[in-house]
């Protein structure tokens, strides 16, 4: 079993034909995700990488059967294409894009809400790595040979530190049952919490790494969650110790406005509700490690 895709799971991919979304689907494709189409309006009728192109995706959902999409899309349209994804019947979509303005994810966020909790769309990003469960399916940006499968759930809201982990385990022979990219942005589809709800229901999954930053009440919220509601144990390790207060690092999300959202206070907080936390991140490999030899 795997979280949120595996090797039948259909995807069709919105931004088809365009540069970055034609790269990122050959490197799909090369690693044995089941891509079945895509869509740019106005090129309906093609084919693109031997693959069908569609004007909507409604109407990729209706001929292909796809129940996933990758978007690749301009950030002032990529809200417009989850929220066609929403519509078209799709049950979980990855949105890759950087720059999305927050309004726009508002109105995103609002529009779900239309949706009963069984019929919503399960939305990854935007400002994301995607979803990849090594060795049956890859739905995002991740170089997927750093991955080794196994029982160990990650999930990050930095991409690049989501890489380190897989590298580091790898060396360790410590594999990886999904890994989950949520996005550095302030609003994003899925929160911390949400993903590890999804890890502690998967059989295949023993402990979960979160990987974490500065910013934003995610984390602590995650960490409430984890003790209150799971059986798995956690470890995290919170990115930004040194950063200065009350200014942007990296990612838009990354700037602490209240207590609880500095890297200091978010790891004295997580350690109260009984996560491992990693001391820094050339070390998330070693805390996994650890947290494996004493179960």
């Amino acid at each position: 079993m795997s979280v949120l895709i595996d090797d039948k799971t259909k995807i069709i991919v919105q931004g088809f034909t365009g540069k970055i979304g034609s790269f990122h689907t050959s490197e799909m494709i090369k690693y044995g995700s089941k891509i079945v189409g895509g869509v740019t309006p106005g090129k309906g009728g093609q084919t693109h990488l031997e693959l069908p192109v569609f004007n909507t995706v409604k109407e990729a959902v209706k001929e292909t059967g796809a129940t996933a999409s990758i978007v690749f899309v301009p950030p002032a349209f990529a809200a417009d294409s989850t929220m066609e994804a929403a519509d078209a019947g799709i049950k979980i979509c990855v949105a890759i894009t950087d720059g999305i303005p927050s309004h726009d994810m508002i109105k995103v966020k609002r529009y779900m809400r239309r949706y009963s909790r069984k019929e919503k769309m399960t939305l990854i990003g935007p400002n994301c790595a995607g979803v990849i469960s090594p060795g049956k399916a890859l739905l995002g940006i991740m170089p997927g040979h750093i991955y080794l499968q196994g029982e160990i759930g990650v999930v990050g809201r930095s991409g690049t530190l989501g890489y380190e982990a897989a590298q580091q385990m790898k060396n360790l022979n410590i594999g990886i049952s999904t890994s989950v990219g949520i996005g550095g942005d302030p609003i994003n589809g899925s929160s911390f919490k949400d993903i590890l709800e999804k890890f502690e229901q998967d059989e295949q999954t023993k402990a979960i790494l979160m990987i974490g930053e500065i910013g934003g009440p995610q984390e602590v919220e995650a960490g409430k969650f984890a003790k209150e509601n799971m059986t798995k144990p956690v470890i995290a390790y919170i990115a930004g110790l040194t950063a200065p207060k009350g200014r942007v690092m990296g990612h838009a999300g990354a700037i602490v406005s209240a207590y609880g959202e500095s890297a200091v206070e978010k790891v004295e907080l997580l350690q109260e509700s009984g996560v491992t936390i990693s001391k820094n991140p050339s070390v998330m490999g070693e805390t996994v490690k650890s947290i494996l030899k004493g179960r």
